[in-house]
């Protein structure tokens, strides 16, 4: 017989990778305890909507759930492969002709291409639909110029899964905008150079050379804009389009069965972890060296007649269709019939909107330095794998949080509920359910991600010397990191709880299904005016949360115009040397 017992040595190296794993080191103990604490916390959500998959349902909900599985399915991969494909075009095309090529307009394009970030995509609906339709200014005008009634001619449908494809498409492209430029931005000159050597035209060299360089960075921003159309509720709910998060919440509320609500929005986690995957796949072994000569200044390829006509034309399209004109549309609309701003509602609609978002910023924010911060003393893979866990929930839409966090928070309330109903005879009622902390909650697990990823960033540029030189002069680590890192963060800390603040302004689906009654959000008003066809005075809450989207738009247009080449920034650290492509031709 053949002896299987582990040997004594790798006995010890199982044991000794088991204490690296663990070890958290003394001083980072009680911040690395803490953050796997908050990551559990921050996954039991998920947990949760997972957990619903075991649990049996009624036989005709579950055949009602098998039904409408083929077509929840059909809808959302027409949704994602139609808007894969606007988002591609758009944001690479206009990422290649401000980055690499040189006509009218070009400095204006760097920033407003990134403006369609700040209008949720469920208000660019609202604009269109009231624009659009059929007694809407644009079809009034086709029948007033032609003379045709109503059933004399053919229009599309905004309000229909084409007019989904269009609105999300126009407002999600930043997405692959901002990562495709920042690729091209970061490309060796060098191999742009071969490219033109070897015979290359400018779109020879794109095709052949810097889009394959930039293939993992295009699709890192293509699964974002694919996350987002499938988190999307008030798009789809307003166009009639029946997606998961519309079925979600028909079963929570119209059928008022949890469990079915659950499964289905265990069907979508399952979906977006797909997506996840195929994105890292898709980057595996797509790391490319970098030369010296990236530093150097990109070529500027001059257009000039009808192609600088065209290259402007490509630029302004989506900065048109996808933030000036439904902000004209909104302005128009309010002064027409909309509420006033400053009216006893409004100004409640908008204490309730910036007291929730203001809590969740704060604590985003704070949670994020924390987790941080464990990483940097106890340099734990315990640590960095709870960060991992807790940045998670930016991935899973709103509306399975929701359900992930109702289904926990209603069991802890009934059980509170019996047992006081058994021990004392009083009823405590609903606690948790429907209130400001379970909402809250539910925003932390969606957006902790963006305060951890943004905090983690900045305290990394903070070197270890000055920790050792806080230490020395008798400071504790918890002096250090109020003393010393905190004050040099301070514009990363109001980075990450602006984009918060922002991101928690405009949610709709768990805020829809979470709020307590009788509290009322700006992205509530504006669903509910929308959805009963009130669209005029719908246009005053949505002109609200696009203000409240520009802050971060502008403060992020601000860093691309300091990251161009040329910028008062980047002029100390570049290299004094002549144009990379002085013998180059333009296209």
């Amino acid at each position: 017989m053949t002896d299987t017992a582990p040997s004594l040595p790798s006995v010890r190296e199982g044991l000794r990778r088991t204490r690296r794993l663990f070890s958290t080191g003394t001083a980072g103990r009680p911040l690395t305890f803490g953050a796997l604490i908050v990551a559990l916390v921050i996954s039991l959500p998920a947990l949760a909507v997972v957990a619903t998959l075991f649990q049996p349902t009624t036989a005709s909900v579950a055949d009602l759930g098998q039904s409408m599985m083929a077509q929840l399915l059909t809808n959302s991969a027409l949704l994602a492969g139609g808007t894969l494909a606007g988002v591609l075009v758009l944001g690479v095309s206009t990422a290649w002709l401000v980055t690499m090529c040189r006509f009218p307009g070009r400095d204006m394009f760097h920033w407003a291409l990134i403006l369609p970030l700040a209008v949720p995509a469920y208000v660019v609906a609202y604009a269109y639909t009231d624009f659009l339709h059929h007694p809407g200014p644009v079809q009034t005008l086709l029948r007033d110029l032609t003379g045709w009634g109503a059933n004399d001619y053919w229009f599309p449908n905004i309000r229909s899964q084409g007019g989904a494809v269009f609105v999300f498409s126009f407002v999600l492209y930043p997405y692959v905008y901002l990562l495709a430029r920042a690729s091209f931005l970061e490309q060796s000159v060098s191999a742009l150079e071969a490219s033109r050597t070897l015979g290359q035209s400018a779109w020879g060299a794109f095709w052949t050379t810097a889009l394959p360089l930039a293939r993992p960075a295009i699709a890192a921003g293509a699964a974002l804009a694919l996350m987002e159309t499938l988190a999307d509720f008030g798009t789809v709910s307003h166009f009639g389009v029946r997606t998961f998060t519309t079925a979600i919440y028909q079963s929570w509320f119209a059928l008022g069965d949890r469990v079915l609500a659950g499964q289905l929005s265990a069907a979508l986690l399952g979906l977006v972890t797909l997506l996840i995957l195929a994105e890292r796949v898709s980057r595996a072994g797509a790391g490319y060296a970098q030369s010296r000569t990236q530093f150097q200044r990109l070529p500027d390829y001059p257009l000039t007649g009808p192609r600088a006509v065209v290259a402007f034309a490509v630029c302004a399209l989506p900065v048109t269709l996808g933030f000036l004109l439904p902000l004209g549309i909104l302005v128009h609309l309010n002064f027409v019939g909309g509420h006033s701003l400053f009216g006893s509602r409004y100004i409640t609609l908008t204490l309730n909107t910036f007291t929730l978002a203001g809590i969740a910023a704060v604590l985003a924010v704070a949670l994020a330095v924390l987790m941080a911060y464990a990483v940097r003393l106890s340099r734990s893979p315990l640590a960095r794998l709870a960060n991992r866990l807790t940045g998670l929930g930016y991935a899973v839409p709103g509306s399975v949080i929701a359900v992930g966090v109702l289904i926990p928070l209603a069991t802890i309330d009934n059980t509170l509920d019996a047992w006081m109903r058994t021990t004392f005879g009083v009823s405590t009622g609903l606690i948790l359910t429907g209130s400001i902390a379970g909402l809250v909650f539910a925003y932390l697990v969606r957006f902790m991600a963006v305060s951890i990823n943004t905090v983690e960033a900045s305290l990394a540029k903070v070197t270890p010397n000055m920790d050792a030189a806080a230490r020395s002069l008798g400071r504790s680590k918890f002096a250090t990191l109020a003393e010393v890192h905190t004050p040099l963060m301070r514009g990363s800390l109001l980075t990450a709880g602006l984009i918060v603040f922002v991101d928690v302004v405009k949610e709709l689906p768990a805020t829809l299904i979470m709020r307590p009654f009788n509290f009322d959000t700006l992205a509530i008003q504006a669903y509910r005016l929308a959805s009963d066809e009130r669209l005029a005075e719908a246009s005053t809450a949505s002109l609200m949360i696009v203000a409240t989207g520009l802050l971060p738009v502008i403060v992020l247009s601000r860093t691309i115009m300091a990251s161009r080449p040329g910028s008062p920034g980047k002029k100390s650290q570049a290299h004094k040397k002549g144009p990379a492509t002085a013998g180059a031709t333009g296209p």
